[in-house]
């Protein structure tokens, strides 16, 4: 199982980060690359536990879908995402954020398996995992630009 550990430092409360976090609209925003966009299950506004949201998106060339549901969330500390139909094996991303002093840190589990066995960990090591690390690092700076903007609105 090949895991990513991701740490955001972000300027703003807690709550805020949670929120930006789980808002399929911000995600879908800063996912435009790969043109993400939510298809199924719940398409706009912030995930709950239990909604189930299918993602299309190009990667390597190819339309890809992604089913996850939200089997865990405690408010505003944690949440997390399953896959429950897709390309890899198996997948589950945990999002977590502590807030010290008005700045919070939000870290990212990223737990997935891929398919294909010697094949599947081959192409994880030559190229997925760091294609994944950059993809969730980009998403990450959309993330932490808007929770930051939102904070200096309030």
């Amino acid at each position: 199982m090949a895991v990513i550990e991701l740490r955001t430092h972000i300027h703003a409360p807690i709550a805020i980060c949670f929120d930006a976090a789980r808002d399929i609209d911000l995600h879908q925003a800063s996912t435009s690359d790969t043109r993400e966009r939510a298809i199924a299950g719940r398409t706009s506004g912030v995930c709950e536990a239990g909604d189930r949201i299918t993602w299309e998106a190009i990667h390597f060339g190819m339309r890809q879908q992604l089913t996850v549901e939200i089997t865990a969330m405690e408010a505003p500390f944690h949440f997390e995402d399953r896959q429950v139909k897709g390309r890899f094996r198996s997948m589950v991303h945990k999002h977590s954020f502590e807030e010290t002093n008005g700045v919070t840190m939000m870290s990212d589990h990223f737990a997935y398996e891929t398919p294909f066995w010697p094949l599947g960990v081959l192409f994880d090591t030559l190229v997925l995992k760091r294609y994944m690390t950059r993809f969730l690092e980009k998403r990450n700076a959309v993330l932490k630009q808007i929770a930051e903007e939102r904070a200096r609105a309030q």
